[in-house]
């Protein structure tokens, strides 16, 4: 039998929207995945340990502050850190494309912008998990 896939949706740091963060949560979870929101202001260790707790295979991260050229690289060395290298972490909010493409150099999977279509985020957490984590 497959198990559910398991995501980790958070809001870190200061940015208090989380009306995306809470868009895409529904959409994952009408497409039949298990999805635990993190709530708003978790530290990038606060969603790492959840994460490792819930046994996650991603962790979707929405930022709005700016902040994600801070963010998105502390998640990535504290999954290395605890060896959850087969996790996946993706992300969206207000990203210029040029950092797109840096974080994604450095190992952050897909991140969507405004406007994003929910099937194609949900596409791509299963695309990834089936390729990456198969059941």
């Amino acid at each position: 039998m497959n198990k559910k896939i398991r995501v980790l949706i958070a809001k870190v740091g200061l940015d208090g929207h989380d009306r995306g963060a809470k868009v895409i949560a529904a959409a994952l979870r009408d497409a039949g995945m298990e999805v635990i929101y993190s709530g708003l202001r978790k530290t990038p260790e606060m969603v790492v340990e959840a994460a490792l707790q819930e046994d996650v295979d991603a962790i979707g991260v929405s930022i709005l502050s700016g902040a994600h050229m801070t963010i998105f690289p502390r998640i990535l060395a504290l999954i290395k850190e605890k060896g959850m290298n087969d996790v996946l972490l993706f992300g969206g909010g207000i990203i210029p494309d040029q950092d797109i493409a840096t974080l994604k150099g450095m190992g952050v999977g897909e991140l969507f912008t405004p406007g994003a279509s929910t099937i194609d985020i949900i596409a791509y957490v299963k695309d990834w998990i089936s390729k990456n984590r198969p059941m």
